[in-house]
């Protein structure tokens, strides 16, 4: 597994056992409020709002939380009128892309946030369409599995569409285009896995190796950027060496 991916396997362990718990059950809320209002209250005919209410469960966001997040969506408050969704771009340490995704009810709060982060760290925001192309969505399930068993998971969510698969210390992560995540995800269940998350997600087509030095600075970077209070997710084309992933985790 690369050190793109084993990174991002990594802050999905954070996110589950983090005491940054609160922050993230209001990331978790304000994806589906988003979602709900974007396609319909309704998560039959609405792939988004299916995938917001998966991730949030993956995560131990309540069932009432879900359900208070989509009346909220529906009207019964002010947050799902107030909120949008959008996205910036920038390069970090190394000249790597960074796509930061956020939902906001001020933008510019929220892009001055953005910019500052980036520029204490050593980087820069860019203009949009700057980076972006070189990213591809891709649905992305991770789920716990030793060598033996992560090669049976492989092999069914393969047979249900998956595209590429990587494991790890464990953990096997699985690959596959938007349209098919749901039934590999299915298919997955079916045969036991023990999932710890899937979600759409922007996967860079190419990585670029960073050193020790620029690897630690882009690991704070990466997360400055994930604890600004409008910030959803963010995506780079870092590849990090073990040992600079090893430091950076002892020191978190």
């Amino acid at each position: 597994m690369s050190g793109h991916s084993k990174w991002s396997t990594i802050k999905h362990a954070k996110g589950i056992n983090d005491a940054r718990r609160g922050k993230l059950f209001t990331k978790l809320t304000k994806e589906v409020i988003i979602a709900a209002k974007q396609g319909g209250t309704d998560p039959e005919g609405n792939f988004k709002l299916r995938m917001a209410i998966q991730r949030a469960k993956d995560q131990n966001l309540p069932n009432d939380n879900i359900e208070r997040a989509i009346k909220r969506a529906s009207g019964d408050g002010p947050e799902g009128e107030q909120m949008v969704e959008t996205a910036y771009e920038g390069y970090g340490p190394g000249g790597i892309a960074i796509l930061v995704e956020v939902v906001t009810d001020n933008k510019n709060r929220t892009v001055s946030d953005v910019r500052s982060t980036f520029t204490k760290s050593g980087g820069n925001l860019a203009n949009a369409g700057a980076v972006a192309w070189q990213f591809d969505q891709k649905g992305v399930v991770i789920a716990e599995a030793d060598e033996e068993a992560a090669e049976e998971l492989a092999l069914a969510a393969i047979d249900a569409g998956a595209l590429d698969f990587e494991t790890d210390d464990g953990v096997v992560s699985i690959y596959s285009t938007p349209e098919t995540l749901e039934g590999v995800r299915t298919a997955l269940d079916e045969v036991g896995a023990a999932i710890r998350s899937s979600e759409l997600s922007m996967v860079p087509q190419n990585t670029v190796a960073l050193d020790a030095k620029e690897s630690m600075r882009t690991l704070r970077l990466l997360d400055q950027l994930e604890e600004l209070e409008d910030v959803q997710r963010v995506y780079s084309n870092a590849d990090f060496p073990d040992e600079a992933l090893e430091e950076y985790g002892a020191q978190s």
